[in-house]
């Protein structure tokens, strides 16, 4: 078995990627499956009032899952991170906190919302600071998926740009019925979708073309899709996005968000993102493997 140990201080920028590599591989199951499966449970029963204090809705807890389901992404992008890379993301977590500071401030131009429940540390009272965790995957989950589903198509912007910011749009059509479901926001309008008001998803027509253009900007797209091709677990975090708020909308009988969800299921196994060898992961369980991939290939 690799050592996904931490290698020491002084060493390389290779030696961390591989490490990140290597601890991602080793725990791609408890990452992509375990962190969401339990996350659901434990966000339905503290909106259920079935947890005590401090366990319910514990900010704490609920960042700290959705860093470590994170992992994936960053072990994915790390080598592919440069000064270029780090320019257009700080400008894009600079555009992310205005946004929602706007929106939170004027309603535009997501609708007129706030926080129902405490995600963490406050920018000026209004903003969670994890604000980039919760936004950045939002994309760029969308973006990577796009690349594989488009194959050579995805080379032309005015083919890529459309179907991203569709893709976006879809994962909010999941995301904010359960998420309202949940407490986490409410929209002081209401909203004939499942509590959101359409305005919001003309926001994220905005947020998601600025955020698309800015990942052109970031990466070389041919790196970019072979560092994709090649890296097994790198849409592992669009997995957890589908268990946790599909499991999350079915709780709730959110029946249009939870086929929507099933849809983006749908695009990891047509691109053979659901290839889990789970008897690696847990011993005792070798009649049951996610290799679905293989199996067709076989």
């Amino acid at each position: 078995m690799p050592d996904s140990r931490l290698p020491p201080l002084g060493d390389d920028r290779r030696a961390v990627e591989a490490w990140l590599d290597d601890l991602v591989t080793e725990n791609r199951f408890t990452i992509a499956v375990v962190f969401p499966l339990v996350g659901a449970v434990s966000l339905y029963a503290s909106a259920m009032g079935w947890l005590p204090d401090p366990l319910a809705f514990n900010p704490w807890f609920i960042l700290a899952g959705v860093l470590v389901m994170r992992l994936p992404l960053v072990a994915g992008l790390a080598p592919l991170f440069d000064r270029r890379a780090a320019l257009a993301i700080g400008a894009l977590t600079v555009y992310a906190f205005g946004i929602e500071l706007l929106g939170v401030t004027t309603g535009w131009p997501y609708g007129a919302f706030e926080y129902g429940i405490d995600l963490g540390p406050m920018l000026l009272d209004k903003v969670p600071i994890g604000l980039p965790a919760f936004f950045f995957p939002l994309v760029l989950n969308s973006y990577l998926l796009g690349l594989l589903l488009l194959g050579d198509r995805a080379r032309s912007p005015a083919i890529r740009l459309p179907a991203v910011v569709g893709l976006v749009i879809a994962m909010d059509l999941v995301l904010d019925p359960a998420a309202v479901s949940l407490g986490f926001w409410t929209y002081d309008a209401g909203g004939i979708y499942y509590g959101v008001p359409w305005s919001n998803y003309a926001g994220w027509v905005l947020s998601a073309t600025i955020s698309v253009g800015l990942f052109d900007l970031a990466f070389d797209g041919d790196s970019l899709l072979a560092r994709l091709q090649t890296c097994a677990f790198m849409l592992d975090d669009l997995v957890s996005f589908v268990i946790l708020w599909g499991a999350i909308n079915a709780a709730f009988g959110n029946w249009l968000p939870l086929l929507l969800a099933g849809g983006f299921g749908a695009g990891l196994l047509a691109t053979d993102r659901f290839d889990f060898d789970v008897r690696e992961t847990i011993p005792g369980v070798g009649w049951l493997s996610a290799r679905a991939g293989s199996d067709r290939r076989g």
